[in-house]
């Protein structure tokens, strides 16, 4: 996918949630589709980042962008619901959805997986974002051509020593993507994964201390993906697990 080269207004009329928007790769996609006409909902944790996100976009002079501040965490299923709604009074329909918030958590040796810790990233990871996207289902239904995104990484597709948890997450999302692209094949919305790889990240910093991040691509390097899955170009991929590099 490095290959494509969106135009210029190809998410023109859009409306896409992007979570983990305050950051890294969240962040660089938010940008990225505001930058091609979309309006972005701007979905993290921490209100400091998610503000300085917006008047990035806004002074750019894309389209004004709306912000959810919510963490995963400890988000309830009526927050979704809420969050859904608000969303349908204020937009009619959601076009777009990239699950991009992800939790990490502490690599290490299997015997030394702790409970709370595989509980806050499965939460995180795999709950949250299958009762996200139950909420949002029907209101990416009204849209003309919905794409939902899950974060993916190679150790969700090939099991990997000292991974633990967030692998068993990437699993996890993996099969969810399946189960929900086979629900929708044949209607309106589309689902599909990217791994984005090796990209310059503090969560990959976080897992790779010693390496050098001038030897990773940026997230920006990274966007082709990401913008073609949430364009119309991309209406007949449904099911796929993509790589980003």
């Amino acid at each position: 996918m490095l290959e494509y080269q969106a135009v210029k207004d190809s998410l023109n009329n859009k409306t896409i949630l992007v979570t983990g928007a305050g950051a890294g790769i969240g962040r660089t996609a938010a940008i990225e589709y505001a930058k091609h006409g979309a309006t972005v909902i701007l979905l993290g944790k921490t209100v400091k980042k998610l503000e300085t996100v917006y008047d990035e976009i806004v002074n750019a002079g894309y389209p004004t962008p709306a912000i959810v501040p919510l963490d995963l965490k400890g988000a309830t299923e009526q927050n979704y619901i809420d969050m859904a709604e608000t969303i349908a009074e204020q937009f009619g329909h959601l076009d777009g959805l990239l699950h991009n918030a992800s939790e990490l958590g502490a690599l290490g040796p299997f015997e030394h997986i702790d409970l709370a810790s595989l509980d806050a990233i499965m939460k995180v990871n795999v709950t949250a974002q299958a009762i996200m996207t139950k909420a949002l289902l029907p209101i990416m239904r009204k849209a003309p051509c919905a794409s939902i995104i899950f974060t993916s990484s190679s150790v969700g597709r090939k099991g990997r020593a000292y991974w633990g948890p967030y692998a068993f997450s990437k699993f996890a999302t993996e099969g969810m993507m399946q189960v929900l692209a086979d629900e929708c094949d044949g209607t309106s919305v589309r689902v599909n994964t990217i791994n984005p790889g090796a990209t310059r990240t503090e969560m990959r910093a976080k897992a790779y201390p010693g390496e050098d991040p001038q030897t990773l691509k940026t997230a920006q390097q990274i966007m082709p993906t990401y913008l073609f899955l949430m364009s119309d170009e991309s209406i007949n991929t449904n099911g796929q697990a993509l790589n980003a590099q």
